[in-house]
């Protein structure tokens, strides 16, 4: 497709990647993988999995390449468990990982769709085999959370979308053992008006480590008459205090263009939940649902989102009114 603007990410010519006709059990969709790498190099994407009950649960798939040959759990990696942990009636969703090297694993944050709306839960797991599950850190509406990989004065960050009527945007808290969070603090307000990113916003992909700071792809949600359309912009964070914004792009960067964006169980939607980053620790490959129906690959830099955010950024981080 011809642009008279700049095109951050390459969609892959295989898209969509993953639907629910590669999956070895029954399913309706799947959608919104978290990513990691794992030692061996090949990829792993732990795939939100709508049941035809309309209740999600997560199912790893794994591939050598990133793209293709993918090798899906038989069976749900991991299910709600409601008995345990009624928070999770509804089922899980929407997962986000981090590797934390201090604990030598990887943090699973997801939401858990309890009785009473979404929450935050968290589980560690070495293989993504066995987890261990703290259970729910941060009580509904919350959701759209990603833990960061290291401490910050001691305690660990969290990236949370707390809902607040008539908005919803982007908090950030801290915890010296991941159960109890305080110190909360709003890191990125949706705006208001006409933006593409107003009233509603929050985390996609956990944010990148860069030498400038902590690069976040965010989501905005415009109201049309014709309903949401979901897309993508950056943000720019402080390294040693990652509640405060540096930078903040102006225009979205990345939306639903294709026929597997526009049209699905959920139209008009791209929505990143992870993303792996190659040996030359700029091309970076994101992973995302796309109309709530399948998953998609686009490929992009790091150096030049961060040069994009440069040219289009506000006038001032607080640029939101």
């Amino acid at each position: 497709m011809n642009h008279h603007f700049p095109e951050l990410f390459l969609r892959n010519k295989s898209n969509p990647i993953l639907t629910a006709a590669d999956w070895p059990y029954p399913v309706n969709t799947v959608l919104n993988p978290g990513a990691t790498l794992l030692p061996d190099g090949s990829t792993l994407l732990l795939c939100r999995v709508e049941d035809r009950r309309g209740l999600s649960h997560l199912c790893a798939a794994r591939s050598a390449n990133g793209v293709d040959n993918w090798q899906i759990d038989s069976r749900p990696t991991l299910p709600a468990d409601p008995e345990h942990f009624p928070e999770e009636l509804w089922g899980i969703e929407d997962p986000r990982i981090t590797f934390v090297p201090e604990l030598g694993k990887y943090v699973v944050v997801y939401t858990a769709y309890s009785h009473d709306g979404p929450g935050v839960a968290l589980a560690l797991t070495e293989d993504f085999v066995s987890f261990e599950r703290l259970g729910l850190i941060m009580q509904p509406e919350d959701k759209d959370a990603a833990l960061l990989p290291r401490r910050f004065d001691g305690h660990w960050a969290l990236i949370h979308r707390p809902v607040n009527a008539p908005g919803a945007h982007m908090w950030i808290s801290y915890s010296a053992n991941l159960k109890h969070w305080g110190g909360h603090k709003m890191m990125l307000e949706a705006r208001l008006g006409g933006w593409w990113d107003a009233n509603k916003i929050g985390l996609s992909a956990p944010p990148i480590e860069t030498p400038r700071g902590w690069l976040a792809i965010y989501h905005g949600v415009r109201q049309t008459a014709a309903g949401s359309i979901y897309r993508l912009g950056l943000a720019l964070f402080d390294l040693q205090a990652p509640d405060r914004c540096l930078l903040r792009g102006d225009e979205w960067m990345f939306g639903p263009e294709e026929d597997y964006e526009r049209h699905g169980d959920v139209d008009d939607v791209v929505f990143p939940c992870g993303y792996t980053v190659d040996l030359d620790g700029d091309t970076i490959r994101v992973y995302y649902g796309a109309a709530d129906s399948c998953i998609a690959l686009a490929t992009g830099s790091i150096r030049t989102m961060l040069e994009w955010l440069d040219r289009h950024k506000c006038k001032t981080p607080e640029a939101d009114h």
